[in-house]
């Protein structure tokens, strides 16, 4: 469901969208509705978002009906169409008695989603891929409580596999939460992570008593091991990947991964990476060195 005009700039605000881009999502409202055939195309779009809780990894018909969108709209189709799945988020989280500041906090992930494509584009919009990632939200899926967000998702076989080797046993499937580190947030102290943690112990355990999880997961970048050849041992992301244990191995390299979260645009050319932080020496002069980077998959018990 759209929202009416008089509530747009009121929603866009309350979901964090940047504000050089209020005006022209508020002005691109007429396109979609007075186009009976666009507005079913966002609506049709809306329901295969809040349908992704069964293929949260292929919601499949964004990328299609992205491409079918009329040119008028941009790249500001997919905006629309998260707005117009917001009522459905929302009823969701109601109906799990989740806070409000907590529905808010989660669903303003579509700004910063916009903020990211812009940073990356240098113009306004939402891309596929940010779209796919924002569906766990829409959905019911992922939570955003403090610095982190934690997604309720089965537990990998591969990670089920290194849990087990390490003596605790879990069975792969079984419910888990995967924590993820949302950009523009502030640095990723260890306060902030343990105040975030201590909120998202009593918060699953309140409003999804029916999911007993056993382990948190982590799989990204930021638990890639050599990290700590080139930051301090107390920096923020080596305390950070203090707190799992090792899980699988990943052989594949994935050297644009960094280069994306960091500089903001994974297609940036290596030997032209800035290195102003500690954060950007390491990335960069790494790669400069020929090395690669690789995701890193972590562990620890849930219940401490």
């Amino acid at each position: 469901m759209l929202p009416d005009a008089a509530d747009l700039p009121d929603l866009l605000l309350d979901l964090a969208v940047p504000h050089e881009d209020i005006n022209e999502v508020v002005a691109l409202r007429r396109a979609v509705t007075a186009d009976p055939a666009v507005r079913r195309l966002v609506e049709e779009g809306a329901e295969d978002v809040t349908g992704a809780v069964r293929e949260v990894d292929d919601p499949s018909g964004l990328a299609d009906r992205a491409a079918q969108a009329p040119a008028a709209l941009g790249e500001y189709f997919l905006a629309y169409v998260f707005l117009a799945a917001v009522p459905h988020a929302r009823a969701v989280h109601r109906a799990r008695g989740i806070p409000d500041d907590v529905s808010r906090h989660t669903l303003a992930d579509l700004g910063r989603g916009m903020a990211l494509h812009r940073r990356r584009h240098g113009r306004g919009g939402l891309g596929v891929r940010q779209g796919h990632w924002l569906t766990r939200h829409f959905c019911g899926r992922l939570y955003q409580l403090g610095r982190l967000q934690y997604e309720r998702t089965g537990l990998g076989e591969r990670t089920a596999q290194a849990i087990r080797s390490a003596g605790t046993e879990v069975t792969g499937g079984e419910p888990s939460l995967d924590l993820h580190i949302p950009d523009f947030l502030g640095p990723l102290t260890p306060a902030a992570c343990d105040r975030s943690l201590d909120h998202a112990r009593e918060f699953f355990a309140r409003h999804f008593p029916e999911e007993p999880h056993a382990v948190a997961t982590c799989h990204s970048w930021l638990l890639d091991p050599q990290l700590r050849r080139h930051l301090a041992a107390d920096s923020n992301i080596v305390r950070f990947q203090e707190r799992f244990r090792p899980g699988w191995e990943d052989p594949e390299p994935a050297d644009t991964t960094p280069v994306g979260f960091v500089f903001g645009d994974p297609d940036l050319p290596v030997p032209d990476l800035p290195r102003r932080t500690s954060v950007e020496r390491a990335v960069g002069d790494h790669l400069r060195a020929g090395g690669h980077w690789y995701v890193g998959h972590g562990w620890f018990p849930w219940d401490r």
